[in-house]
């Protein structure tokens, strides 16, 4: 009776972790950490944003007089392009829930091609705009807008190619361990709605 209490196999995990194991499960922690980042840089967009609309408020003209009016043929088949990204992206996930490494790599390397696409239009935008960066107010607030988010694309573009780096090595990401595949879509989905809103903001509005 002395004994029973602590013959224990050496290695064994308390039933209360509730963890499947592997260095890339669905550690909680991680996923809270990675929410916790997207409110910050939520707070930054928010207070950019915020500053655009007291601008556009305040002015008397908005934009003003002089500035070249905004095409939305290429900034409209962006958005397209970048929206329809989150959904490929999502696929992505789905295979590699169901040990699909090839669905993984398929989806996510669709997803980096129209991250490219996106970014090489919004540089054409750029270079065929007849305004620069200290033209007027809007011209600053348009370029700071679009250039910070432009650097969250890129960020989760290399968070994209990261994990199709990482899915060439056997056994990285299974059914039961892809949070690098759960944290690059979540930041992907956060850089998606943050275009939406600029979108709507400085191009409709």
């Amino acid at each position: 009776m002395q004994g029973s209490a602590i013959q224990q196999p050496q290695g064994t995990v308390p039933e209360q972790s509730g963890h499947h194991g592997g260095h890339e499960g669905h550690p909680d922690h991680r996923l809270f950490g990675i929410a916790l980042f997207l409110v910050a840089e939520s707070s930054i967009f928010l207070g950019l944003f915020t500053a655009y609309i007291i601008y556009k408020t305040i002015m008397p003209v908005w934009p003003p007089e002089g500035t070249p009016e905004l095409e939305l043929l290429l900034p409209g088949i962006n958005t397209i392009i970048l929206v329809s990204s989150s959904f490929v992206m999502h696929k992505g996930q789905t295979a590699i829930k169901k040990n699909d490494v090839s669905g993984l790599q398929l989806w996510f390397g669709i997803t980096a091609v129209m991250g490219i696409i996106f970014l090489v239009g919004q540089m054409y935008e750029y270079f065929h705009l007849e305004m620069g960066l200290t033209t007027n107010l809007f011209a600053s607030s348009f370029y700071a807008l679009t250039g910070f988010h432009g650097l969250h694309v890129t960020f989760g573009l290399l968070l994209t190619l990261a994990v199709l780096w990482r899915s060439r090595k056997p056994g990285h990401y299974t059914s039961e361990s892809f949070f690098g595949v759960e944290a690059a879509e979540l930041y992907w989905h956060f850089v998606d709605v943050i275009w939406i809103i600029l979108f709507i903001l400085v191009y409709l509005l």
